[in-house]
């Protein structure tokens, strides 16, 4: 029986791949870079020096600017999102049954801190939560298993007693290669992309689970 529930955030406690690809389109037609949805949806997930290094090439910008870059972009994120924030189908329900199971949470996300306390304050979850790993907190990004291993340390629980949730492949490979069961939602990719890629079950949104999930793995 699972003892630890990690979450993902971006396209797993909120459905919100659209946002942050069009977040990102705005500020690259703003500074004159270009870039597409498709390959901004191919590389979803990543964080943002892995991303603007995909899309431009190592080297091509420091890592200052990049940051700077990287912030404006989740500053627009932010304003486009606001009003439209909204947990995922089933999330809240999903929540509480785990908590009334004595089961320790937490958030595993490589976004910023701004990012997840925004998401979390405004779909009213913060306190859900026993344990909250953002992108400050970690020095590599997904699909490297770090942010998963550090939620689990912080909740006090092995690898093999955690489920996480995520939604992108280099998410669901991360939660892999850290040793932790994959439950993936068909948020950010269908079924058909998702193939292949090691999960253990995947769902469409959190009604298709109740705390039960915690015996089946």
């Amino acid at each position: 029986m699972k003892s630890g529930v990690i979450f993902d955030m971006d396209g797993v406690l909120v459905d919100n791949r659209d946002i942050h690809i069009e977040a990102f389109l705005i500020y690259f037609k703003r500074v004159g870079l270009k870039a597409t949805y498709e390959q901004l949806l191919g590389i979803f997930g990543k964080v943002n020096t892995q991303i603007f290094e995909d899309l431009f090439g190592v080297g091509t910008f420091t890592p200052e600017q990049i940051e700077r870059m990287g912030a404006e972009k989740e500053r627009i994120y932010r304003e486009l999102f606001a009003e439209k924030v909204a947990p995922t189908p089933g999330l809240i329900t999903f929540l509480n049954a785990l908590k009334k199971s004595g089961v320790k949470i937490a958030v595993g996300s490589s976004g910023p801190r701004e990012n997840v306390d925004f998401v979390l304050e405004a779909c009213g979850i913060t306190g859900y939560f026993d344990a909250i790993v953002d992108g400050s907190m970690v020095t590599r990004g997904k699909p490297d298993p770090e942010v998963f291993l550090k939620a689990a340390a912080l909740l006090g629980k092995t690898p093999g007693e955690c489920i996480v949730f995520e939604d992108a492949l280099v998410g669901i490979e991360a939660g892999k290669r850290a040793g932790m069961t994959v439950i993936a939602l068909e948020t950010t990719f269908t079924k058909a992309q998702l193939a292949g890629s090691g999960y253990d079950r995947l769902i469409r949104n959190f009604t298709e689970v109740d705390a039960s999930v915690l015996q089946e793995f």
